[in-house]
């Protein structure tokens, strides 16, 4: 696999990330915000992007902000906020057409490094306030965000498994924020927390595409500077080894949600990492995985099951799709598979396959500008430098005996499962 070449160069309150690639027709910059999760912040922060890509200054309202980006090519804009580990990110991306392919030369990487200044140092204000109409429709429109995680079972019965396995720790918060809080927030007190938030957050900048970084660097130095900071850490909390407790929940559902979740006590980063992914892999990654053939093929127990890893919190969660009455089954056969997994009951077929399956997921990722940006901001948010063929040599030269290792690292911590009303025990 080839290097990716990221030149990282220290600005003015931030890092600014290029990596010069001639893979794609378009220019990608992304502005990434990482704070610590805080209950005090996190509904604020889950809002305040939405606001600023509604209006700026000069583009005050969000038809006129389309309508200029449909004037730079159809140039596209996108804001996320996610969680890593114990920290919120906030996400603001700018897609644009690369000039080099276009008959019309206009210098669009520079329109679009404009955009992104425009939209995040420039937004609608008055009276020290952000504009009060669009704060109040993005408010609303969050309260949806929030109510379609409990609407959605399968994304409920995660989240929910999260809040009961990280209880008291910041982690357990959830990315969009917290219902109750939302009308609390006034177009004065979230542009309080903008000014903070640009103050103090660790910020970078990521352009990808095919360019000069001499010509990003000098527009991005013209365009972006802010106060220096030490970006804050958050009070990260290793979960301790203990029993593992059951949460039974009941609802009016059709199907139980099964979820389990482990502490892996192994980070991103972390010497063992590279054995935990394959490790994953071979339990519940994939649908060649031991949960997915005993689980779902063989026993005819899950509408689904899977297994994710949270790889900056040190976690893996099992995720399934289960009839009430099967319940006890289900977790013992779950069970039994991570049994044969620190038993050493794999092939190395089985290890080959997870490893060719891993290494092509990467390839697809890096195949999209955002999805490269992605694997590249976990070094950011773990603080360890992990250029990506160090990760696959790593990943390759896992053996049997470091997944056998990293599987009795791996303890389960809470099992939850979302019923229905009338399905007993």
């Amino acid at each position: 696999m080839g290097v990716i070449s990221e030149a990282i160069k220290d600005m003015k309150g931030y890092k600014l990330h290029i990596v010069k690639s001639d893979k794609y027709k378009t220019n990608t910059m992304v502005w990434k915000m990482k704070a610590p999760l805080s209950k005090e912040s996190v509904t604020k922060r889950a809002l305040l992007p939405y606001v600023l890509q509604s209006s700026t200054a000069n583009y005050p309202s969000t038809a006129a902000l389309r309508s200029y980006l449909d004037d730079l090519y159809g140039a596209s804009m996108f804001v996320d906020v996610s969680k890593k580990g114990e920290y919120q990110i906030i996400s603001i991306s700018v897609e644009i057409a690369n000039e080099k392919f276009l008959s019309d030369q206009t210098p669009l990487l520079k329109k679009g490094l404009e955009l992104l200044a425009e939209i995040i140092k420039n937004p609608l204000i008055k009276n020290n306030a952000f504009d009060g109409e669009t704060v109040e429709k993005e408010k609303r429109t969050l309260k949806q965000r929030i109510h379609s995680v409990n609407d959605d079972k399968m994304r409920y019965s995660s989240f929910r498994l999260v809040q009961e396995m990280c209880s008291g720790e910041p982690y357990a918060l959830h990315a969009n924020g917290e219902l109750d809080q939302v009308d609390d927030i006034s177009e004065v007190s979230l542009f309080e927390y903008y000014q903070k938030a640009f103050a103090e957050d660790e910020l970078d900048l990521y352009v990808i595409g095919d360019v000069s970084p001499e010509e990003v660097e000098t527009t991005a130095a013209s365009l972006f500077e802010f106060a220096d900071r030490v970006p804050q850490d958050s009070n990260s909390l290793d979960g301790v080894r203990r029993e593992e407790k059951v949460v039974k929940e009941e609802q009016d559902v059709k199907q139980g949600k099964l979820n389990m979740g482990y502490r892996t006590h192994i980070k991103y980063g972390d010497p063992d990492y590279y054995a935990l992914q394959v490790f994953n892999g071979i339990f519940g990654g994939f649908s060649h995985s031991k949960l997915f053939h005993n689980v779902r093929e063989k026993a005819s127990l899950a509408y689904y099951v899977a297994s994710r890893l949270e790889s900056h919190k040190g976690l893996m969660m099992v995720m399934s799709g289960i009839e009430f009455k099967n319940f006890e089954l289900a977790v013992n056969i779950i069970k039994e598979q991570m049994d044969a997994m620190r038993s050493g009951d794999f092939t190395d077929e089985e290890i080959e396959q997870t490893k060719a399956v891993i290494e092509n997921q990467m390839l697809e990722t890096l195949d999209t500008a955002r999805g490269m940006v992605e694997i590249l901001y976990h070094n950011v948010v773990s603080k360890i430098n992990v250029p990506l063929d160090q990760w696959m040599k790593g990943m390759q030269e896992s053996t049997k005996d470091d997944i056998i290792a990293v599987a009795n690292k791996v303890n389960l911590d809470t099992i939850y499962f979302l019923t229905g009303m009338e399905a007993g025990e």
